[in-house]
């Protein structure tokens, strides 16, 4: 019984400590390095939380002229804060451009590196799990 209480207090602890390493999935598993991307579109959608920030635009294909919705991940909030960005920094129907890699399976779907609001030409680092996300404050 001694035994059995020991081991499984080993077992929590280990897989307490583990946990967050393993939840956290590489930029390397997601995206590829090879795929950069630079897209232009509204802001339809921003979830502003943790453990990373998402927001999604609306992005015309220029051959086909449909419309297709994107989906970019960004570093946590409280990172992307030292970065510059604030909750209000970008809204619904606001144009950016972003630079940044694309899904390895094609969807679309994107790790964002640097965002540029279109109307004050401002740009923020966007904190990605892989690359430089410059600019930094």
């Amino acid at each position: 019984m001694r035994l059995t209480r020991l081991t499984f207090a080993v077992a929590v602890i280990a897989l307490t400590a583990i946990a967050p390493v393993v939840a956290h999935h590489s930029f390397a598993a997601e995206y590829d390095q090879d795929k950069p991307l630079k897209l232009t579109g509204a802001v339809t959608r921003i979830e502003w939380m943790n453990p990373h920030a998402y927001f999604y635009i609306d992005v015309k294909d220029p051959a086909s002229g449909r419309i297709a919705n994107w989906a970019f991940e960004m570093g946590a909030p409280a990172v992307l804060q030292r970065y510059g960005w604030r909750r209000s920094s970008m809204k619904i129907g606001d144009m950016l451009i972003v630079e940044g890699w694309a899904a390895k399976d094609g969807a679309h779907h994107g790790t964002a590196r640097v965002v540029t609001l279109a109307a004050t030409g401002q740009r923020l680092g966007a904190a990605p799990s892989f690359g430089d996300g410059e600019p930094r404050r």
